[in-house]
């Protein structure tokens, strides 16, 4: 009898001639590309350092191909989009210490925000590991230590027959459920040196698949049949886990309200009678989600701002859908399920009974008015208009990338992404600056289409050296800057809790000058003229840049009451 664990793929005569009489030259940095390209990588990103040369001379030798950026941080931020858009782990190539850090905040919003991230570090000389004070140049006591906390899994490599099988044991990871960011260091040395080892084939390195228990499925399928008011919230796991179809259905199938908080924008269709958008810093909303006696939560662990900053108390039972171990039943008491989303979902489709609520329909109409009519009273037109503008500027199907600024703020309630996997910001952790690079990243995994990018002035400012990457690739990303002197959101929060703002004010560049100094084409443009502007810059090719003098404000909280 033959097990499928006894199987072992057998190489072909070409694989066995190049094993045999491997190209001269080799190093372990070769180990390191082949193994990567052995994975299915097309792509990776970084930027070089004197550790790491060991990995970029062998990219030469690779059919790899490099995305430099000029800041660690920026390349971890477009590697991180790269893996939310394309669902594949994106290599990113880092040198030892001040490099390797500069990408931790990179490295936090990807492990928030579940992004696939394989991130590959140079260390000091093998001698030099364990914490002994030798004196090499970026020498840590223990760099790994610094990452322990921030990514999935730590792979640290010391000969260089380990490298395949490390690089190979975290991309399984990265792709796991919950995808996220891991890391691998290995020493210069071991990067530098000869290797006398065979040139790397094909890796095996399939993600497990995270099946839900079925008595839990079956419970939860019980409890949504005989709901009387069932509703659901989706989050970025149903995105990650390309679950929107089957999240519809199942919505469809019982007559039950969607939102989708902020991580999970387009994991529902915007318009769909049955969406209550993404206004979940509304009490309206919250109300609403209280009211449900079935309240089913996908891919959510109900963090600050899905529960209306810590507000929503839900009094009917939870389900929760997730598969993030330490966010299952976090916040609030619930049936947990430990699963991918795409899988659970697809059991419950199998087992629930069809319900049918003709009054849902109606409620959700009557939810998106009072919401409406809450902020009308605001007099926020300018703000309604810019959103408007921008959405109906930007191309059905092209990705945008938001980072923490007003008018973000504003989308992630009010923006329809017209797409499942199209709107992303920095919502995960909250860390400026990552709008841009991400928006390159995200051109570099398909330049077939335009790319947006949306920052403020200050958020801007980390980023502005980013231009030279687009310029060089020629990557089609159109960045709108909202300019209002500062950090907006700081100087309004502050103003409001203190009667004045401080360290929020900012000396700023000419952006459009600027931008032309790279090569980049810069427009100036208004409110009433933002919506051509910027149709004309996304229809142009290659990158543009298009400055929008402006102070926003935001819609007024729900949750200080």
């Amino acid at each position: 009898m033959t097990h499928d664990h006894d199987l072992v793929l057998r190489p072909t005569e070409a694989e066995i001639s190049t094993a045999l009489n491997p190209p001269p030259g080799r190093t372990g940095g070769d180990l390191v590309v082949e193994t990567l390209a052995g994975l299915g990588a097309t792509t990776v990103f970084g930027l070089p350092g004197q550790h790491a040369l060991g990995m970029f001379d062998a990219l030469r030798r690779s059919s790899l191909r490099y995305v430099g950026l000029r800041v660690e941080n920026n390349a971890g931020f477009a590697a991180d989009a790269y893996g939310r858009v394309t669902g594949e782990a994106a290599p990113l190539l880092l040198s030892t210490g001040p490099g390797a850090l500069t990408s931790l905040a990179a490295l936090q919003e990807a492990a928030a925000a579940s992004a696939p991230v394989l991130a590959i570090s140079s260390q000091v000389p093998t001698a030099g590991l364990g914490g002994g004070r030798h004196g090499y140049l970026h020498e840590l006591p223990d760099q790994s230590a610094s990452f322990r906390g921030v990514v999935k899994s730590v792979h640290t490599v010391r000969t260089q027959s380990q490298i395949p099988s490390a690089i190979a044991e975290a991309w399984k990871s990265a792709l796991t459920a919950p995808h996220g960011p891991v890391w691998v260091e290995i020493p210069q040395d071991v990067l530098l040196s000869r290797t006398p080892l065979p040139v790397v084939t094909a890796m095996d390195a399939a993600p497990d698949d995270l099946v839900p228990r079925p008595e839990l499925t079956a419970v939860a399928a019980d409890l949504l049949s005989r709901a009387a008011r069932p509703a659901i919230i989706a989050g970025g796991g149903v995105v990650r886990a390309d679950a929107a179809g089957k999240l519809k259905a199942l919505a469809e199938k019982l007559d039950a309200p969607v939102v989708t908080t902020f991580g999970g924008k387009g994991a529902f269709p915007w318009e769909h009678p049955l969406s209550l958008q993404s206004w979940l810093e509304d009490r309206h909303t919250t109300d609403f989600l209280e009211d449900a006696d079935v309240l089913l939560v996908v891919g959510s662990g109900l963090g600050e701002l899905s529960s209306n900053y810590h507000t929503f108390r839900p009094r009917g039972r939870v389900i929760q859908i997730e598969a993030d171990l330490g966010k299952l039943e976090s916040n609030h008491p619930a049936l947990g399920i430990h699963a991918d989303a795409r899988l659970a979902l697809q059991a419950l489709l199998e087992t629930v009974e069809d319900r049918t609520d003709e009054s849902a329909p109606q409620r959700v109409r009557d939810l998106l008015a009072k919401v409406a009519d809450r902020i009308a009273a605001q007099e926020l037109t300018l703000e309604q208009n810019v959103l408007a503008a921008v959405r109906r500027a930007l191309p059905t199907g092209s990705p945008s990338f938001w980072d923490m600024t007003i008018l973000a703020y504003w989308a992630w309630s009010a923006f329809d992404p017209r797409g499942t996997n199209t709107m992303h910001s920095a919502q995960g952790a909250g860390g400026l600056g990552y709008g841009f690079p991400a928006a390159l990243g995200a051109a570099a995994a398909d330049p077939s289409r335009p790319v947006l990018a949306v920052s403020g002035d200050g958020g801007a400012l980390y980023s502005i050296a980013e231009l030279a990457t687009a310029r060089q690739y020629d990557l089609p990303v159109t960045w709108l800057i909202v300019d209002d002197g500062g950090y907006g959101i700081l100087r309004e929060y502050m103003t409001d809790a203190f009667g004045q703002a401080t360290a929020t004010e900012l000396t700023r560049p000419d952006y459009v000058a600027l931008a032309e100094s790279f090569g980049v084409p810069g427009v100036r443009t208004s409110p009433e003229t933002l919506e051509e502007d910027l149709a004309k810059a996304l229809a142009s090719p290659g990158p543009s840049v298009v400055v929008l003098p402006a102070v926003l404000r935001m819609f007024a909280p729900t949750h200080l009451g």
